[in-house]
């Protein structure tokens, strides 16, 4: 067995975690942003409320299907990086800024078009209808932004340079609620637009962003030399479909992920609004902590890219194990204070004894699957890092589909556990996530650069 170089894998803890903390910021201005659009909403009338909460889920459909498909650039751009091949960067950006409007104007299509119908047929209440068609009409206009943002988010963090999405995150967070504020409930002379504001507001703050990431690289000192935007070259068909190659598989996992959690949702819908609402609460709380894992995943896919590309199969190992040990320190936090004070942070959330009560029992069970749910996100950055992408979506689409959710509903409704029982089903889910992608990453480490 290889000795472990203690000093180098802090030094790695200590490069992966420069890295994330930015990233974690960003992801955390995110739903920092969710939450002030679920705020001025409800302070303006609960149908608005209703309308705007509907419209988002609808519109981060969109935004998650940006996100994972622009993931391809980080661990492309990071291996260029490490085998110091930096002159195919651009080249290589600039196809995917092409593939980003493309994909970009599909979504604007399903948001404007699409996603309106949806509604209807997922039995929304119908006095919500024109409001929700409302919002989702105004913020289909950002989609194109949002592709392109994560295009240059892709390519800079690619580079190791994370903390632009962090400045750019907070910069949405600041602008947000001054701008509810005005176009929804109709300040400085314009009129109340209720939900309508909101989405024109999110829109607006979309563009705000990528129009000053855009502005940022090429202006930034860090971005010089890598023809950025240079001309742009044709379609290059073959470089196109490696994207989609790396980007879809990751798109599907993702999918497999959030869909579990709207199942999940959609089955306790069945147990009384209090069960519901305890649900909510606790759910809410875990996607909070999981910002943490996913930053530092993030991360991991950029110094395992790096490894990769300079052909360094031990910095590999190091860059994995080093995301992997910081993911546990965080998820040992996080399951300390749900173990440790679930009634007090369902408290944060509301006033109701029973729905306290009943978040309490969900938020210890959501303390129990941190440390999985920590190691599955880490395990598959690092596997992103080695473009590894396909495995993982069979791993996830199992582990939740054919592992979790039955053995969820079982429990729930067959063995009498309720909400209890669909939680420890995706406890399950997510350890068998865990293990298999932690035991793939193992095996692909050691072949790693051969």
């Amino acid at each position: 067995m290889a000795r472990v170089d203690a000093h180098r894998l802090l030094d790695e803890a200590g490069a992966t975690l420069r890295l994330a903390l930015p990233l974690i910021t960003g992801q955390l201005a995110a739903v920092g942003m969710s939450a002030i659009d679920a705020v001025m909403a409800g302070h303006y009338s609960a149908d608005v409320l209703g309308a705007v909460a509907v419209g988002v889920s609808l519109w981060s459909l969109a935004v998650v299907c940006a996100i994972r498909l622009m993931l391809a650039l980080p661990p492309s751009v990071s291996q260029m990086v490490g085998a110091g091949r930096q002159g195919e960067i651009g080249p290589l950006f600039r196809q995917a800024l092409g593939l980003a409007v493309g994909v970009g104007l599909l979504l604007f299509f399903f948001v404007h078009t699409l996603a309106p119908r949806l509604v209807r047929l997922l039995h929304v209440d119908p006095l919500l209808w024109p409001q929700v068609t409302e919002f989702l009409h105004a913020v289909s206009f950002g989609a194109p932004a949002i592709a392109c943002y994560f295009a240059l988010r892709g390519v800079s963090e690619g580079l190791g340079h994370t903390r632009p999405t962090m400045y750019f995150g907070l910069l949405g967070l600041l602008l947000l609620g001054p701008l509810d504020w005005v176009l929804m409930y109709g300040k400085l002379g314009l009129p109340a637009l209720g939900a309508q504001g909101s989405g024109m507001a999110t829109a607006i703050i979309v563009w705000a962003e990528l129009l000053g990431f855009l502005l940022y690289m090429r202006r930034a000192r860090a971005y010089r030399g890598l023809t950025l935007f240079a001309r742009p070259e044709p379609p290059d068909w073959a470089q196109l479909a490696a994207l989609l190659r790396l980007g879809l598989p990751m798109a599907f996992s993702l999918l497999m992920e959030s869909s579990l959690f709207v199942a999940a949702a959609l089955a306790i819908g069945r147990l009384g609004a209090d069960v519901v609402a305890s649900h909510q609460i606790a759910l809410n709380v875990a996607a909070l902590t999981f910002m943490l894992p996913l930053g530092l995943a993030m991360a991991i896919t950029v110094r395992v890219g790096f490894a990769v590309g300079r052909r360094d199969a031990r910095g590999v190992r190091y860059a994995g194990c080093a995301g992997i040990a910081l993911t546990l320190l965080t998820q040992s936090v996080s399951t300390t204070l749900m173990l440790g004070f679930p009634h007090a942070i369902a408290a944060l959330y509301t006033g109701n004894a029973r729905v306290i009560a009943l978040a309490a029992q969900l938020l210890v069970l959501a303390g129990i699957f941190q440390f999985s749910d920590g190691i599955q996100a880490a395990s598959a950055g690092a596997l992103r890092g080695l473009k590894d992408t396909r495995a993982p979506m069979l791993i996830t689409a199992f582990a939740y589909w054919v592992v979790g959710f039955p053995l969820g509903l079982y429990l729930g409704f067959a063995h009498g556990l309720g909400a209890r029982g669909v939680w420890m089903g995706l406890i399950a889910g997510l350890s068998v996530a865990a293990v298999l992608l932690l035991a793939r990453f193992a095996r692909r480490a050691v072949t790693a650069c051969g």
